[in-house]
């Protein structure tokens, strides 16, 4: 009897997959549990639909990654700063002044968690990497002024 997982089985296969098992195994065990149902059609054809809407959602998702990696290439975040006497700025620019930063001066949110830097403790100018998706990554420009 071909029966779809509903959770992961040990020794059987995990949750989502299609498996053949002997009738009684299923009646017994497996349905009972809850840990599968009978493949028949209906079941099959929602597999597809599911299988189908997560390719989409991940299209769509990297589609917008991509297209925000290209927003940040093309601009350059100023971030202004204190400094003592030598140069040195009292204490350093981080990933949260940067995401502020970048949210009211271009419009683009970001998650300051996916922002990757060293930590900026002087004046210039720097280029932050920033993860948008699995593969994609964005480059920030960064001015940092007095």
């Amino acid at each position: 009897m071909k029966v779809i997982l509903t959770k992961d089985v040990k020794a059987q296969g995990k949750a989502g997959q299609i498996i053949n098992v002997s009738d009684g195994y299923a009646r017994n065990f497996l349905f009972p549990k809850g840990l599968a149902i009978e493949a028949d059609a209906k079941a099959m054809n929602e597999i597809k639909n599911k299988e189908a809407s997560e390719k989409h959602k991940i299209e769509v998702e990297t589609n917008a990654a991509k297209a925000t990696a290209e927003k940040l290439a093309s601009v350059q975040v100023k971030i202004k700063c204190q400094s003592g006497g030598d140069g040195r700025l009292y204490g350093s620019v981080t990933t949260k002044d940067i995401a502020e930063e970048l949210k009211k001066q271009h419009g683009i949110e970001i998650d300051k968690r996916k922002i990757q830097m060293d930590a900026i403790k002087s004046y210039g100018s720097y280029t932050a990497d920033v993860k948008l998706y699995s593969g994609i990554v964005g480059k920030v420009n960064i001015l940092v002024c007095e």
